[in-house]
């Protein structure tokens, strides 16, 4: 997923509960979703920013490129700005983007 081109606001917003809680009926339940799919965004945006940092690395000792890599530390700060999972998770709730299902009631049914 493109996280750059996220709706999500990058500082903390006043959310409505009742919007919040329409899918599972109970606050607990949500904010379990919204935690295990931030959690899932946050794991492919760190290896997403490992990944384009393994170009800079270096593994012979050049005083030069330990001191000041631009382009690393312009990279390093672009992720940094990027909303938090978090704010993408609640972002995605509100759109209805998370698929989610509660085990537990699904075995009591039956």
């Amino acid at each position: 997923m493109d996280y750059r081109k996220s709706a999500a606001p990058s500082t903390t917003v006043t959310r409505n509960l009742d919007l919040m809680t329409q899918g599972t009926g109970n606050i607990y339940e949500t904010v379990i979703v919204v935690s295990r799919r931030a959690n899932q965004i946050s794991v492919e945006m760190k290896q997403e920013l490992n990944k384009k940092l393994e170009e800079f690395a270096s593994y012979s000792d050049n005083l030069e490129e330990v001191f000041e890599n631009r382009e690393q530390i312009e990279i390093s700060k672009f992720y940094e700005r990027l909303p938090k999972p978090t704010l993408i998770a609640l972002q995605e709730l509100e759109e209805n983007k998370i698929f989610y299902r509660n085990t537990d009631t699904a075995s009591k049914q039956k």
